[in-house]
């Protein structure tokens, strides 16, 4: 794998390594289920637009906290 995630499941996994969470512990901060992160991971479905502005919410917010270094085309 590259430096920088390149899809969304390289992104999805990214961001878990970083702050060292399970697709669970991901989950529950989503409001989703396990299973949908597990679909997300693996490339059998792509988020609706209300869940990943929720993925990306999340991620500004662990990126504002010092938790997670992205790129920076996937802060904004």
């Amino acid at each position: 794998m590259a430096n920088s995630p390149e899809t969304f499941p390289e992104l999805v996994r990214e961001v878990r390594r970083q702050l060292g969470i399970s697709q669970e512990e991901l989950a529950h901060e989503l409001g989703v289920s396990f299973a949908t992160i597990n679909r997300w991971e693996n490339g059998k479905t792509t988020p609706f637009k209300l869940a990943r502005a929720q993925f990306d919410a999340f991620c500004k917010k662990m990126m504002a906290a010092k938790k997670l270094h992205l790129p920076e085309r996937i802060e904004g």
